[in-house]
């Protein structure tokens, strides 16, 4: 049985990302049983309860982290993965994302090392013209999507937090996600709503994203441990495709049109898993041009 809750305005809509992250793929050319919990969990507020799902992440301290990033503009899909670690306490992650094929199918791609923080995104392996052993940063505040599509990958923590902007949840019911019980939550998130209940430079983040999505309400499904920890976020996104290569929105002649439709999704293990993943000095940061941008 579904359990529907709502709190203030916003509707449903298929949403959010885009001509962002296509700028990053031109680089390259059931149930279980839960007993007397699962009642418990059934009585609670689903909104609540998916806004509390932040703090359990930030009590949990780590996770390995897997993405996937799948986008539709046209007649044209692709899908960019990666895999790797996260520490909600810092907050930073290391990901090591695999870009598709070229459309031949011909050229296989070295995979892009990620370091995600709040308000930086830190790429090696970006692009022609970048030494092996620089890094490149970019501000994701100054992005038009904040970074939630622009990397190939959702910062995880961020997007937890778009969930502190959910306004209409519903209780799906259990499932299990590789063997682990779990709770379905299905509903929407509005953008500017959780930019303003955000941490720190998330705030700005998502702050950047509400104004440069098609919409800013989000649908997403949910997927919450026993200790009401993600353990499976998507977001499907709409990205107005007038946005250049490094992210600023272009201007005439410069845009591209029409909507890119992108579906991302998180997958969270192993908590408490440990995370070696350090910051570049600002020796390492490459400061010349990136080719192509």
């Amino acid at each position: 049985m579904v359990q529907q809750h709502r709190r203030g305005g916003g509707s449903a809509v298929t949403a959010v990302a885009g001509g962002a992250l296509a700028s990053l793929v031109l680089v390259t050319t059931g149930c279980s049983g839960g007993g007397a919990a699962a009642e418990d969990q059934q009585a609670a507020d689903p909104v609540d309860t998916v806004h509390r799902a932040v703090e359990a992440l930030r009590s949990a301290g780590s996770a390995k982290a897997r993405t996937s990033m799948e986008m539709a503009s046209g007649g044209t899909r692709v899908t960019i993965r990666g895999e790797g670690v996260y520490d909600f306490e810092k907050p930073l992650g290391r990901l090591k994302v695999m870009l598709p094929q070229d459309p031949a199918g011909v050229d296989e791609h070295r995979p892009i090392t990620e370091l995600l923080t709040p308000g930086a995104l830190y790429m090696k392996n970006r692009g022609a013209g970048v030494p092996a052993d620089k890094w490149v940063r970019i501000d994701t505040a100054g992005l038009a999507d904040g970074n939630l599509v622009t990397g190939g990958a959702t910062d995880p923590l961020a997007a937890a937090e778009l969930l502190l902007g959910a306004s209409a949840v519903s209780y799906v019911g259990e499932t299990r996600l590789a063997g682990v019980p779990v709770r379905h939550y299905r509903g929407t998130t509005e953008i500017g709503r959780a930019a303003e209940r955000a941490s720190g430079a998330n705030r700005k983040v998502l702050r950047a994203a509400a104004k440069g999505f098609s919409e800013d309400t989000v649908p997403f499904d949910a997927y919450l441990d026993e200790q009401g920890r993600l353990r499976k976020i998507r977001h499907r996104f709409s990205f107005a495709n007038d946005v250049r290569a490094d992210g600023v929105r272009a201007e005439g002649a410069a845009a591209q049109g029409g909507d890119v439709m992108v579906a991302s999704t998180t997958l969270l293990s192993d908590f408490g898993t440990a995370v070696k993943a350090e910051l570049p000095a600002a020796e390492d940061i490459f400061a010349g041009k990136i080719a192509g941008s």
